[in-house]
C-alpha cells in the first residue's frame, strides 16, 4: 500500500501552530482533537513537527512548567518526512529506525498531511485481512481432486 492510500483512507486534515505560539497552547489543541502531532507552520510553509516528546523534553527542561516555552524552541527544525508514493511498508521501517511516531507527507513543496505510526498499523492490519479473505476464497473454491504440483 502506498502513504497516498492511506492519507486517501484518514483524510488529510493537518493541525498546525505557529512557532512563536506558547507549548501550552499546542498542548491544548492535541488535546482537545486527541492527536499527538501538530505541523509546526511559518509563512504558509512547514518550519517543524511538534509531538508529545517535544512537549514532555519541554517539561523536563522546565522542570513541570511550561509557562511562556515557544514552540520553535523544544520542535524538531528538519522533520523525517515522505512522499505519496512510497510505500506502507518502507514508511514502517524509516520510522522504526529512526524512532518517530509521525511523519508529514510532502508532495515537493507542499504539505500533504501526516502519517502516524497508527495509521501505518490500521494500513497493514486492513490488507492483511484483505489477503486472508482472498486466500479463503481461493482455497474454499479449489477444484476436488485436483492438488497443487509439487515444486511450484
Amino acid at each position: 500500500m502506498i502513504i497516498r492510500d492511506i492519507l486517501n483512507l484518514k483524510g488529510n486534515a493537518i493541525f498546525n501552530i505557529a512557532p512563536d505560539s506558547r507549548v501550552a497552547d499546542a498542548v491544548s489543541v492535541m488535546v482537545q482533537n486527541d492527536i499527538g502531532s501538530l505541523v509546526v507552520m511559518a509563512d504558509g510553509k512547514m518550519a517543524g513537527m511538534l509531538t508529545f516528546r517535544e512537549v514532555l523534553k519541554g517539561l523536563d527542561a522546565k522542570r513541570g512548567n511550561l509557562g511562556e516555552l515557544p514552540v520553535s524552541e523544544v520542535m524538531v527544525r528538519d522533520p523525517v518526512t515522505c512522499t505519496p508514493e512510497d510505500t506502507s511498508e518502507t514508511l514502517r521501517e524509516v520510522m522504526t529506525q529512526q524512532h518517530v511516531r509521525y511523519v508529514p507527507v510532502m508532495d515537493g513543496a507542499n504539505l500533504l498531511g501526516v502519517i502516524s505510526f497508527h495509521d501505518i498499523a490500521k494500513a497493514a492490519i486492513k490488507e492483511a485481512s484483505f489477503e486472508n479473505r482472498l486466500l479463503k476464497r481461493y482455497i474454499k473454491n479449489w477444484p476436488e481432486g485436483e492438488e497443487p504440483a509439487a515444486g511450484r
